[in-house]
């Protein structure tokens, strides 16, 4: 199976950057895009190139770290699939693939396909943690939490952070992230103490880093964990909510 790349390189952060074209010859179905890229790695270090900088670490789909945005689509055809797990038989009769990093402002480019997400870093800083105290566990039935409660917050923690819904936003916005942060919070018992204080720091953090929403949802259609837009509607309700109840907590 032939395939061709266009990849996208850059030496650094004040480069401009540009693309650069390869073929990869021995290509098979069942490659994912990262083992492709592994193996056009090896072609470029054989004829004593300098291999294209990517991002990876588990490549099971659960980090989220080797986001890429391929054919211009963050992490590739396969809708909730993250890049790790795109392969090339979804491509079908497609066999030039052009592999760019994420696109946002918020995420510059640290070198080829490695950007620096560490806006989503400061929105988990600024709010997104629970106060505790300290000591011994406590019982698991301290804090009564109903199975509906438990299974809807879980659809919110299952984010994995990739920002594929930044780089999706025509307006670069961080809204179904940083509402899956906040919806998950607000239904369980632990963080309710501090909700308005974690919503009021949440959305000033994101307002302060990123674009506002318009509901475009592009941000649904390429999210590996299928996070609601249900998510985007939280940050707004609870913005309402932390104003509204002012400095009550």
């Amino acid at each position: 199976m032939r395939v061709e790349l266009e990849v996208w390189r850059q030496d650094g952060p004040a480069d401009r950057g540009r693309y650069e074209t390869h073929v990869v010859t021995d290509a098979t179905p069942e490659m994912s895009l990262l083992e492709l890229l592994d193996r056009l790695n090896d072609q470029i270090s054989d004829a004593g190139g300098e291999p294209i900088q990517f991002e990876s670490d588990c490549r099971e789909g659960v980090c989220g770290a080797c986001g890429v945005t391929v054919n211009d689509v963050p992490h590739g055809p396969v809708p909730r699939t993250p890049s790790c797990r795109q392969h090339l038989r979804a491509f079908g009769s497609v066999t030039k693939l052009r592999v760019e990093p994420l696109r946002s402002a918020a995420f510059p480019v640290v070198r080829d396909l490695v950007v620096d997400r560490s806006a989503l870093d400061r929105l988990i800083q600024a709010g997104g943690h629970v106060a505790v105290d300290a000591g011994t566990a406590s019982d698991a039935d301290d804090h009564l939490v109903t199975h509906d409660d438990a299974e809807h917050a879980l659809d919110f923690a299952a984010c994995i952070g990739c920002g594929a819904c930044v780089a999706a936003c025509p307006n670069g916005a961080a809204h179904l992230f940083a509402g899956a942060k906040l919806a998950h919070l607000a239904l369980l018992p632990h963080g309710r103490e501090e909700r308005g204080r974690r919503a009021r720091a949440v959305v000033g953090q994101l307002d302060a880093e990123f674009g506002p929403c318009s509901s475009y949802a592009e941000c649904v259609r390429v999210c590996p964990a299928g996070i609601p837009l249900e998510a985007v509607a939280a940050v707004h309700r609870e913005k309402l909510r932390g104003f509204f109840r002012g400095r009550a907590d």
